[in-house]
């Protein structure tokens, strides 16, 4: 569990204990899922390589730091991970995005790919993948197994919730990978939510069913 980051910030709990309410409504937690993103983001982000350069200020020239290198790219895992990309653009928002689509056979579980769209020059870039929720990892496991095809520079993973089944099948595939999260909750149930969690995000996001 030495790659998994745990965000106990209060701000980030309280937040959280909130949008997990089921009489929340869908604007409450969209409006609780981009503050949280924003919060998140603040952390994800701590370790940034910088470099210094030169600035004029209104009074002289000093010498300041800045992001070093290509700028990040944040991927959202669709449908779901719409909802904590907004919230990180609003923290970083010269960052790049990129769209993994995905679904899960309702019968296996696994993931099934639908859309991939990346910017360019990935080879010289970090990425931060986003979705709400790892639950089963299946759909984690399959986006940065593709993400690997382009060999950025880093790759994080970004979730609101987790699981012990969760995070196991991401550290077995990818123990390189680090995952920053606002909880792991209990377990899985039959079909693949977690416990206690807080519902499909998704449709709590985008207000379906």
């Amino acid at each position: 569990m030495s790659n998994v980051h745990v965000l106990d910030h209060p701000l980030v709990q309280h937040k959280l204990t909130l949008m997990r309410r089921k009489d929340a409504s869908t604007n409450s937690f969209r409006r609780l899922l981009n503050e949280l993103s924003m919060l998140m983001a603040y952390e994800v982000t701590r370790d940034m390589p910088m470099q210094d350069i030169e600035v004029e200020t209104p009074l002289e020239t000093m010498t300041a730091k800045v992001i070093d290198g290509k700028k990040l790219v944040l991927v959202s895992i669709l449908r779901a991970g719409t909802g904590i990309l907004d919230g990180m653009l609003t923290v970083v928002p010269g960052a790049r995005v990129g769209h993994i689509g995905l679904y899960r056979d309702p019968k296996t579980l696994t993931a099934v790919e639908y859309y991939f769209k990346m910017p360019s020059e990935m080879q010289e870039r970090d990425v931060i993948v986003v979705d709400p929720m790892l639950a089963t990892g299946n759909s984690a496991v399959a986006a940065v197994d593709r993400l690997k095809e382009l060999g950025p520079k880093s790759i994080k993973f970004v979730c609101l919730l987790t699981c012990p089944e969760g995070v196991k099948a991401m550290q077995d595939a990818h123990p390189d990978v680090p995952i920053y999260t606002a909880a792991i909750d209990r377990q899985l149930n039959d079909h693949g939510y977690i416990l206690p969690g807080l519902g499909d995000a998704g449709d709590r996001i985008f207000g379906t069913k």
